[in-house]
């Protein structure tokens, strides 16, 4: 098909309007384009932004990009003449000299340059995170009352453990001597204040009477990771939670030892010691609660619902010191001791069962027959029967 200006006009009568206006559009193009060259020649002179299309065809000459202008900083505006004069105001600090020997205040850091990354040691350091805030019992529990430092919060398998944990030392009593710990105790925070507070308020007074007061506390079992008892599968013992202390005895200033289980100590004291520990901790066990505290006190402060507590241990009478006396030997010129008569049915090889009293004189009736048939004529012996005595005796066979 020939779309051809010339074919079209012979085709179409508005042939020739379409060929005069096909070369309007040409001219009008050609007039814009001269027009767009001229005006990006002046506008470049001037500097002045062009038309999109000014580059439309690689024309436009490039130009050099000029060197960027830095704004000036502002500065600021003189003293006015009302103000005061400068003697009146506070004289800066001076900076002082550096000292002899010392090294050169680092300068500033410059600004990074675009396109380059910052160095390592121009980095912010990392901020410290915070200290933990020690709680109410830790600031309470101070030197003056106990030697007792901080440890790491502990959590092992089974729930073991615990935090807020101290290792106590020593105890310090109000005149500043300190009662030693041993070995020394791992213990919650509440446990061990509680243990000190017994020992400063009842016990340090109770042994200052027995011997120049209590110089060491024996700590038989503090923290253990295991079930109550030892026992394998058995319930968390408090011991695995740092809340429980096992006693042991307590040592004095002169040397000598008082055993809480030892029943050859006065039964006041003991019961003096129980007394006292029942009325500060949740459990209390001891002798005669079950047989594994018979050489020991246990001590904790398990939380119970209605702060329900248990305390047993028995305190013991104690032993007598002279054995009774066994009964005197029998002197070989005291007369026989009368004994009794056995039967020959209450002996051991008789196979005769008992009988009775009438049972035995129906038995003994054919014997005095007997002996009386005896005494008689043979005649007269001849014509009793004597089928009776036959068969009793086969019976008693």
């Amino acid at each position: 098909m020939n779309c051809s200006a010339e074919k079209a006009s012979r085709k179409w009568p508005d042939g020739a309007f379409r060929r005069g206006g096909a070369a309007m559009v040409t001219a009008a193009a050609a007039a814009l384009l001269c027009l767009g060259m001229q005006a990006g020649s002046a506008q470049a002179a001037r500097g002045a932004p062009g038309f999109p299309w000014d580059d439309l065809f690689g024309t436009r000459p490039h130009k050099a990009h000029k060197a960027v202008r830095r704004s000036a900083v502002p500065v600021p505006k003189p003293r006015p003449a009302e103000a005061p004069a400068a003697a009146d105001a506070p004289a800066a600090a001076e900076p002082e000299p550096p000292a002899a020997g010392a090294p050169p205040p680092a300068a500033p850091a410059q600004a990074a340059r675009p396109g380059e990354t910052a160095r390592p040691a121009d980095a912010a350091k990392p901020a410290e995170p915070p200290r933990p805030q020690l709680s109410a019992c830790r600031q309470a529990l101070t030197e003056e009352i106990a030697i007792a430092p901080s440890i790491p919060d502990i959590h092992g398998a089974g729930g073991c453990g615990g935090e807020d944990l101290v290792r106590l030392e020593a105890i310090v009593l109000p005149d500043k001597r300190k009662v030693a710990v041993k070995p020394a105790a791992i213990l919650r925070c509440k446990m061990a204040s509680a243990v000190a507070d017994w020992i400063r308020t009842d016990i340090a007074p109770l042994a200052q009477s027995l011997g120049g007061g209590i110089s060491n506390l024996d700590n038989f079992d503090s923290f253990e990771c295991r079930g109550r008892n030892r026992v394998a599968g058995a319930q968390l013992s408090e011991h695995g939670r740092a809340n429980a202390l096992d006693v042991r005895a307590f040592g004095l200033a002169n040397g000598k030892s008082i055993s809480l289980t030892d029943r050859s100590v006065p039964r006041d004291l003991r019961e003096t010691v129980l007394h006292s520990v029942c009325a500060r901790f949740s459990t209390v066990l001891g002798p005669g609660s079950d047989w594994y505290h018979e050489d020991h006190v246990h001590l904790d402060l398990i939380e119970r619902r209605n702060n329900y507590r248990i305390c047993q241990w028995n305190v013991d009478d104690p032993l007598p010191r002279v054995a009774p006396l066994l009964p005197a030997e029998r002197p070989e010129e005291a007369p026989p001791r009368e004994v009794a008569a056995k039967s020959d049915a209450s002996k051991p090889g008789s196979s005769k069962p008992d009988r009775s009293e009438a049972d035995r004189g129906k038995a003994d009736e054919p014997d005095a027959a007997k002996s009386d048939d005896a005494a008689a004529p043979d005649g007269a012996a001849e014509t009793k029967p004597q089928p009776t005595k036959k068969r009793r005796q086969s019976r008693r066979l």
